[in-house]
């Protein structure tokens, strides 16, 4: 049974999500100087990602994807997450961070068919 192509666009989606909310938690706690501080919006804006990232789940789940195939669709959140980190905080991309993103795509295709 194939994994209906909208699941996997949930999931892709759920994965940037995941990478955004985990930006947007690491640049709040930068400016956070107490715990009162820690509900700054930007904290909460990662918080509403996580909520984004498992209404994604779901949906992608209910249309009739196999978890066998959607979670590594997941696992392209460390993309995302270096190509955020890279254009936020200047983070360099090196030709390792770009070898280890092909074997995640290439793994996600492999573990997707």
């Amino acid at each position: 049974m194939r994994t209906p192509l909208p699941s996997v666009v949930c999931y892709l989606a759920a994965s940037f999500f995941g990478a955004l909310g985990q930006y947007l938690y690491k640049s709040g706690a930068d400016r956070a100087d107490s715990p009162a501080s820690y509900l700054n919006p930007r904290i909460l804006g990662g918080v509403l990602c996580y909520v984004a990232v498992m209404v994604l789940f779901v949906v992608g789940l209910k249309r009739g994807g196999s978890m066998a195939a959607l979670y590594p669709v997941y696992a392209t959140t460390f993309i995302w997450a270096a190509i955020i980190s890279h254009f936020a905080y200047r983070t360099p991309v090196t030709v390792g961070h770009i070898a280890g993103m092909a074997l995640i795509i290439a793994g996600t295709a492999l573990l997707g068919s």
